[in-house]
């Protein structure tokens, strides 16, 4: 097995468990505990406010120290955190336990940045990009069903020791790895100005500006579609839980095929074209939502959604590897994730606001216009420098 495969090994066990996990707590605060809507939004604020908050830190730190050993004591501490899950009685309780993991995973994000380079050659890093995606989408796809069987045989408490499990597994995967990179130690005295580091060199570059700012739309955009497609679902369709966990699992599934598409085909192509096309994608999906709300527009477009994001996500995932100076991954990551949950949390917060005085297709419509405007300009700017390479196969890695 090589390095790489064993770092997306890793990556799949550990977020298998996450959504089982996810899953299990959604049934504890809705069924056990009798939880409000208000309850279930609460903790998915309270874990995402860390990456928002945390984020530029941990790249700063996680470009001073070790990655390898900063993932696996970042899966040691979570592992033994989500345990404390099976002893939680209330609400805040559950949320103070995801708030403190989503704290230990901001230090995860921006050293498995760091490390997939390591890895991997340049020109492989869009087909290993592509399969870290794909994975994250299949277990999104399958933990549903692994996560319900579990609970109703043997209760919450066991889908939590599972997600415990995989963090250890995980641990043990990445104690594995080696690679060549003499760990930075700057001087003490420039905490204060690599903190802001990372957002400075993402401004100061406007290739870099344009995927993150890409990205942060994206998310917002998408961040509302999430947080109200089960009520358009409900009082816009007129249909029931079934057609949106199938919205769900389209969405995963088109971005598996967007994945696939980039890696396979993509030869020396511009990414902030890929990323331009795939965020027009994205509108034009939403778009199709917003104007025919008819079930089968729903269906077509969930999927065209999903193929969107996939483009999206890997094109500029390696990019920002790739261009990224080795010594600034860690803050750029960190960087990046912090304004991605910073879209994502608006998103949740505004579009129930957006939606009491434009319409749930108003807001859809809103955020179609959003994605085709930051689309447009991708595909109009000049291209780029550091266009993607084919990949060639991961498996001669070493």
């Amino acid at each position: 097995m090589t390095p790489f495969q064993r770092l997306w090994l890793a990556q799949t066990v550990s977020l298998l468990g996450d959504f089982v996990a996810l899953f299990a707590v959604q049934v504890a605060i809705v069924f056990r505990m009798h939880g409000s809507a208000s309850d279930m939004a609460g903790v998915f604020i309270a874990s995402l406010i860390p990456s928002v908050v945390l984020g530029p830190v941990a790249g700063m730190f996680a470009d001073r120290w070790d990655p390898r050993r900063t993932m696996i004591a970042s899966d040691v501490a979570r592992g033994a955190l989500v345990l404390l899950l099976a002893c939680a009685a209330t609400v805040p309780q559950i949320g103070a336990i995801s708030f403190a993991v989503s704290c230990v995973s901001s230090f995860f994000a921006p050293a498995r940045a760091i490390t997939l380079p390591l890895l991997v050659a340049p020109d492989l890093l869009l087909a290993a990009n592509a399969r870290m995606q794909q994975s994250m989408q299949v277990v999104r796809i399958a933990s549903p069903a692994i996560a319900s069987a579990l609970v109703a045989g043997f209760g919450e408490r066991v889908c939590y020791a599972a997600d415990s499990a995989t963090f250890f597994c995980s641990a043990l995967l990445l104690a594995t790895l080696r690679y060549a990179r003499p760990v930075s130690r700057p001087p003490s005295c420039a905490v204060l100005r690599d903190l802001g580091a990372g957002f400075s060199f993402l401004v100061a570059d406007p290739r870099f500006s344009f995927v993150v700012f890409s990205m942060t739309a994206g998310t917002f955009a998408t961040g509302c579609f999430g947080a109200l497609a089960s009520v358009y679902v409900r009082d816009v369709l007129h249909r029931g839980p079934t057609l949106l966990g199938t919205i769900g699992v389209l969405i995963a599934a088109g971005t598996v095929c967007g994945s696939a598409l980039l890696s396979k085909y993509a030869r020396r192509q511009d990414p902030r074209k890929l990323i331009g096309s795939g965020m027009a994608a994205v509108g034009a999906s939403i778009l199709l939502i917003a104007a025919r709300p008819t079930q089968v527009a729903a269906l077509i477009g969930s999927a065209g959604m999903g193929l969107g994001v996939g483009v999206v996500v890997v094109a500029a995932a390696v990019m920002l590897q790739g261009e990224t100076p080795p010594e600034m991954r860690g803050r750029v990551s960190g960087a990046a994730a912090a304004l991605a949950s910073l879209a994502q949390l608006a998103a949740l917060l505004l579009s129930g606001m957006w939606a009491a005085h434009l319409g749930i297709r108003g807001v859809f419509a809103l955020s179609a216009a959003l994605l085709f405007a930051t689309g447009a300009y991708g595909l109009l700017r000049n291209p780029t420098k550091c266009p993607i390479i084919a990949p060639r196969t991961l498996h001669a890695t070493t």
